[in-house]
């Protein structure tokens, strides 16, 4: 949205007509037009490259000075236009190339940079030192995403998000790419293609536009019972994130660790957000897609030019070197380990305060690969993650042009590399020497040098040394197409999933169902679908049966199901309220600095919403909407119908109001009870933090109709 006032918008300047085009005079360059840095984010020396980019006159590509960019070089000036015009040719060719294929999953992405700090407790399960050793910094790039929409849908909608971090560290490049559920849809890596062409749009229309509410989605996860688990997670608040602040971030496939010592253990990384998990309501969710497509990005990197930067801890579950724990596969992807049985071990923090320069050279062309792996980190068999060994490779082959995507500035490592790479499309790198093999006699200790060699020889590390060893281990078994009989468990956890929820979750759970199903146009779908969640729950079959109008089927739900309170969102507890957004309702002339100088110090923006446009005020009352405040204060009295809405949606959706001055009228006038629960009278800031601190207010939700108690979490 358009900020009134904010650095680097373009101010009104002098214009002059030349030859029917408007040339401004030359202003001073904003902020956000600063030349870039002599260093990329990763740290390598661009200075040759900047070097291309500093004259002053319009070039051409080949740095040939343009006196003219407006006009195409024609036969007179109403003649057609000339193939010899190179300038065209180039400048044209260029903006046919600027875009390159979208990822096929996860196109929709928002990234950021930041550095991860070990706090050295992880020495005892892995060798790895950017984990292993206490206080170290590695720098990293985190990439958020949704799955199912394109890169121009919306950030809000229902899906699953991804939480992909590159750690640049000092042994190489390593990736975790999950999610922000711990299980997926799928055990086996060979049915994604299925899952992918049922989830996305149908291909006679090519819609509905990210989203899952269509038959082809419920037809596949119907017929794949695996899938069970991670419906219900993506039914669920998780579905549909507050912002990325407040999004959980998971591993989802088991990993083995390996430490100094040589022993091995199996873990389970998870991202635990400093803010808490909060999500969304499905109203809230639906209005934001529409009136501002961009929630989540913009969040991400408003907070970040503010300073409020988003935090996590990376936590690991540390179990047995066994495929089998606590009667958990922990090679099914689609299982989850209760934190009661293996609690999460913080072993460092993430902070995320670093934005782009440029989203399309390093947000649109980072490339994660989970085979990009450092020495005390190993994969699993785990099917899946077997599978997306092969698949994250393949993909940045086709949608980065060839095999030299690693040397992008945001995709090369931070460690030193020498190896025997060559040629490929878009190779960067002028190599020299004539022997780019092993063994080799014509360079380094065993031949002559040659001349103009720049780097030494590319060797082995002596006895593997401080390289990459993996681990012996035996491999054996026939040649089969065929799963492990544990894998055959698909509803005993989601079970355990919706048993760990607080009751408005699991009310939330039922209107997704419900609304999804609705959507689907054939009827033995849906009734197909019941009967899957007949084997999970019975009171939520019942429920969801009769929100489509049809007899609930009868199931073998799991008996003696123990929750796992950890699964759930709503828990009691208070949590940070940096980069919360608190909106004021008033004029020009009310005086909000001392609340808004009491939030900005505990890390809470204040935005003014006032009649019109005018010194501080950042929202009107005909653009301001309700979804971009965590918490309302109104000053003024006023019959604004566009106030009233938002009034009555942030009461809808269990928000903190606060309510001042002529304030109390226009609540009232909003058909709002002033002595609601949230509804603060005069309220200080130590106040609204604390009603902040909950996410909402959670003793509103009983007073809401049914049809519009969706408060989110």
């Amino acid at each position: 949205m358009f900020r009134p006032g904010k650095p680097g918008y373009p101010r009104p300047v002098p214009e002059v007509v030349q030859n029917g085009i408007i040339a401004m005079e030359p202003t001073v360059p904003s902020p956000s037009s600063k030349q870039p840095a002599e260093t990329s984010p990763v740290q390598e020396s661009l200075a040759p490259a900047r070097g291309l980019q500093t004259g002053e006159q319009l070039t051409s590509a080949q740095g040939v000075r343009l006196p003219d960019t407006d006009h195409s070089l024609t036969a007179g000036p109403r003649g057609p236009a000339l193939l010899e015009d190179f300038h065209l040719r180039e400048k044209i060719t260029h903006f046919d190339h600027e875009r390159i294929p979208e990822r096929v999953v996860h196109a929709r992405g928002s990234g950021a940079y930041g550095t991860f700090v070990a706090y050295g407790n992880a020495a005892s399960v892995t060798s790895a030192g950017f984990l292993a050793e206490k206080n170290r910094e590695t720098d990293v790039f985190a990439r958020f995403s949704t799955v199912l929409g394109s890169r121009g849908s919306a950030d809000t909608v229902r899906d699953v998000r991804g939480f992909a971090v590159k750690f640049y560290t000092d042994e190489g490049n390593f990736d975790l790419v999950g999610n922000n559920m711990p299980v997926f849809f799928i055990q086996d890596a060979i049915k994604f293609p299925d899952l992918i062409h049922a989830a996305k749009w149908h291909p006679d229309r090519e819609i509905p536009q990210a989203q899952t509410a269509h038959d082809t989605f419920w037809d596949f996860v119907s017929l794949h019972t695996e899938a069970t688990h991670h419906v219900f997670w993506a039914m669920s608040d998780r579905g549909v994130p507050r912002s990325y602040r407040t999004m959980e971030g998971f591993g989802v496939h088991t990993f083995r660790l390996v430490n100094g010592e040589g022993k091995t253990s199996l873990v389970k990384f998870h991202w635990k957000p400093v803010a808490g998990v909060h999500s969304l309501n499905w109203e809230e969710a639906q209005l934001t897609a529409g009136m501002d497509p961009d929630f989540h990005r913009r969040d991400l990197a408003d907070s970040i030019d503010a300073g409020l930067f988003y935090e996590y801890e990376l936590g690991i579950q540390v179990m047995p070197d066994a495929p089998v724990f606590e009667g958990i596969d922990l090679l099914d992807p689609t299982k989850l380990v209760p934190e009661e049985l293996a609690p999460v071990q913080a072993i460092g923090r993430l902070m995320l305060n670093r934005n782009p320069d440029n989203f399309h050279a390093e947000t649109e062309q980072i490339a994660f690969h989970l085979g990009n792996l450092v020495p005390g980190i190993e994969v699993t068999n785990d099917p899946l993650l077997q599978g997306r060994l092969f698949s994250y490779l393949d993909t940045q082959l086709s949608r980065l042009g060839g095999p030299n995507f690693t040397q992008l500035p945001v995709n090369r490592p931070h460690a030193p590399v020498n190896d025997n790479l060559r040629d490929g499309m878009h190779q960067s790198v002028v190599h020299q020497g004539i022997a780019p093999y092993l063994p080799n006699s014509l360079a380094g200790s065993e031949g002559p040098v040659q001349a103009g060699t720049t780097s030494p020889e590319a060797r082995p590390v002596p006895g593997g040394g401080e390289g990459y060893v993996h681990l012996p281990l035996p491999v054996d078994g026939d040649k089969v197409r065929a799963h492990p009989a544990s894998f055959d468990d698909h509803y005993s956890q989601a079970a355990l999933f919706f048993a760990s929820l607080s009751p408005i979750e699991q009310d939330h759970v039922v209107e997704a169902f419900t609304f999804e199903l609705s959507k689907c146009y054939e009827q033995p779908i849906r009734e197909r679908m019941l009967r899957v969640l007949a084997n999970v729950d019975s009171g939520l079959t019942a429920r969801v049966a009769a929100g489509l109008g049809l007899p609930a089927p009868t199931g073998k739900p799991p008996a003696g199901v123990t929750p796992s309170p950890a699964l759930a969102q709503i828990d009691g507890r208070s949590w940070p309220v940096a980069g919360r957004v608190v909106g004021v309702i008033g004029s020009v002339d009310s005086d909000v600095s001392a609340l808004q100088q009491e939030l900005k110090a505990q890390g809470v923006v204040v935005r003014l919403i006032a009649p019109t446009g005018g010194p501080g005020v950042e929202r009107t009352y005909q653009t301001a909407r309700s979804v971009e405040f965590d918490a309302v204060v109104v000053t003024v009295a006023t019959t604004d119908q566009q106030v009233a809405v938002l009034l009555q949606e942030a009461y809808r959706h269990a928000k903190p109001i606060g309510v001042s001055g002529g304030g109390a009228r226009t609540v009232t006038e909003a058909g709002i009870d002033p002595t609601a629960p949230g509804l603060l009278p005069d309220p200080d800031a130590d106040e609204l933090v604390t009603a902040l601190s909950t996410h909402r207010v959670w003793s509103r939700i009983p007073l809401l109709k049914p049809s519009t108690s969706s408060a989110g979490s």
